[in-house]
């Protein structure tokens, strides 16, 4: 008896579903109504709790929820990218890089996970009299992207040891 009970419950539940239409396009279904689901479609919940979320979502996949990075991955650790910020061209350089630049952030975003990033994951390389970032200056960055990379921070290093920092030399 209950098998034939599974089974009519079954043929019922697949009635149903063929009866509601096809599984895209604004048809009925038994679950209601079902649209189309397009790539360029707004968030339907904005994203949550600020720059610490940004940064979960969008760099602690690779640099960790430390920042710590990976060294197999060569992946930077970012526990004291603030040392960069006492270089000529170092504050630039920090929100130039890719990781950055291509994270799919906006750049009031760009700038509150940077200023996060700085003042928690990174606060004992932070220099004394530190100015925030701003959107403003995430856009006037984008406006000139950082054309080698490697070169950019093999010269920032070679800076930073003249001036007795330690920056890794590779990530």
């Amino acid at each position: 008896m209950r098998r034939h009970l599974t089974l009519l419950a079954g043929a019922l539940v697949g009635t149903l579903a063929w009866a509601g239409g096809g599984v895209h396009g604004d048809t009925q279904t038994v679950t209601g109504r079902q649209i189309v689901l397009r790539p360029d479609a707004p968030a339907i919940a904005p994203v949550q709790g600020g720059a610490r979320s940004l940064y979960v979502l969008h760099c602690a996949g690779c640099h960790g929820m430390d920042a710590s990075g990976s060294a197999l991955g060569r992946v930077p650790d970012m526990r004291r990218v603030g040392d960069f910020l006492q270089l000529p061209g170092g504050r630039e350089f920090i929100v130039k890089v890719p990781g950055v630049m291509g994270s799919g952030l906006d750049d009031a975003q760009v700038a509150a996970v940077t200023n996060w990033v700085l003042a928690t994951l990174a606060a004992p390389s932070l220099p004394p009299g530190h100015r925030p970032y701003e959107a403003a200056e995430i856009q006037q960055a984008r406006a000139s992207p950082l054309l080698d990379v490697a070169g950019e921070r093999y010269r920032l290093v070679g800076e930073a040891r003249q001036r007795g920092l330690s920056l890794s030399t590779a990530p």
